[in-house]
């Protein structure tokens, strides 16, 4: 397959010209201008061609697609028996692909529907892009989504879910570090839900199988035991205390040195944060963002899709927030391209446009380095080889 547009994304804010991607089976096999490409391509092959631009495909980092991300998104999921919520996940996940998501990793399902999905979705038997999925996230007794079905008290049973997850598939093991805002009656956002004994020994024994760790951790104290138990990411760290907020700046530095990623998961709706929160708190909320990715963090996009007003058609809105932060806009491509990439473990394989990746490209109109809004132009989706093009009803 040759695939040509009007100019290729190459590496960090690079374009190549009038240039061509040539694809066998699902992996690139060579990129150039679009003389040397088709020099080396066959006069039989099946041929594409775009005027738009061709950047790689987005990666969503941060999902949940057993939620609808309408206003009720949990009373949604109550009412909705398995095989129904399968169905309803398809739809989503077509969602993600249509609007240029290639790989999404879902961070908490229920009973195993999300590595389901994946499994369907690797043998083309539904379309969407590739989940990195959790499986099923542990979370103390009434803890933070603990309708899930993951509630576990002490190291033990912490271990036996690590392992039920790993055998049924998991690519990264969830934990709910601290309370979050869609369990009403569970803890508090800044509270902890797990001892640091608790949390190394769920990191050991993900780590022990080769598979990384994700924490949901917004408490400030929550985060320092993240850290200080080896996860791979942090999800939102939003550095919470019972009085405001607190960001520890020699816990940043230990995320700094240990090579963690902060994963801010950013709604959609970000621009009415000052409307809920007040406009001095979602400052505050911002401008630590802001640090930390100063400080030298990694960070990577994720939109915590499927919670409430959190739509599967969220990421390219939500990265204007970065382009907000002050970011060039060719570094929050790459947030959201190669570095999450890397973060999720795929570095080697996708988010790039390169020989020997994954052929995962969006071609969009108009010029996403100058402007990111163009990154909703979609013209096509290619998801390991595989052409799906733009619906208005997905």
């Amino acid at each position: 397959m040759l695939i040509t547009g009007g100019r290729v994304l190459i590496g960090s804010g690079t374009y190549l010209d009038d240039g061509a991607v040539l694809i066998d089976g699902d992996s690139i096999t060579a990129v150039g201008s679009r003389a040397q490409i088709l020099d080396q391509a066959r006069a039989d092959i099946p041929r594409f061609d775009f005027s738009g631009t061709i950047v790689p495909g987005l990666i969503d980092a941060h999902v949940h697609l057993v939620f609808d991300g309408g206003t009720e998104p949990l009373a949604t999921f109550l009412s909705s028996p398995d095989e129904r919520l399968f169905q309803d996940m398809r739809s989503r996940a077509e969602r993600l692909l249509h609007s240029g998501v290639t790989t999404a990793r879902d961070l908490g399902d229920r009973n195993g529907l999300a590595l389901r999905l994946a499994k369907d979705i690797d043998a083309g038997r539904t379309p969407g892009p590739r989940i990195v999925a959790a499986g099923t996230p542990a979370t103390p007794p009434g803890g933070h989504c603990y309708f899930l079905g993951g509630e576990v008290s002490g190291e033990a049973e912490i271990r036996a879910l690590v392992r039920r997850n790993l055998a049924a598939g998991a690519a990264v093991i969830k934990v709910m570090a601290t309370g979050g805002g869609l369990t009403k009656d569970g803890p508090k956002s800044f509270e902890s839900q797990f001892s640091p004994e608790e949390l190394a020994a769920l990191v050991d024994e993900a780590h022990r199988a080769g598979v990384r760790v994700a924490a949901h951790a917004h408490g400030a104290d929550g985060i320092a035991a993240s850290v200080e138990a080896g996860v791979d990411t942090i999800e939102h760290c939003t550095w919470m205390t019972g009085n405001g907020f607190d960001l520890r700046h020699d816990v940043l530095k230990r995320i700094v040195d240990q090579g963690i990623v902060i994963c801010p998961a950013v709604n959609p709706r970000w621009q009415m944060l000052p409307l809920v929160f007040g406009a001095e708190r979602a400052e505050t909320i911002f401008d630590q963002v802001r640090q930390m990715e100063a400080a030298g963090a990694k960070i990577i996009t994720g939109t915590d899709a499927g919670v409430q007003r959190a739509g599967f058609d969220s990421l390219v809105p939500a990265l204007s927030f970065y382009a907000h932060l002050g970011l060039a806009n060719s570094k929050v491509i790459e947030l959201a391209t190669s570095g999450a990439a890397e973060a999720l473990g795929l570095g080697s394989t996708t988010g790039r446009i390169a020989p020997g990746c994954r052929a995962d490209l969006l071609i969009v109109d108009g010029d996403p380095l100058a402007d990111l809004d163009a990154l909703s132009q979609v013209q096509a989706v290619f998801a390991a080889g595989r052409q799906y093009e733009p619906r208005a009803e997905a």
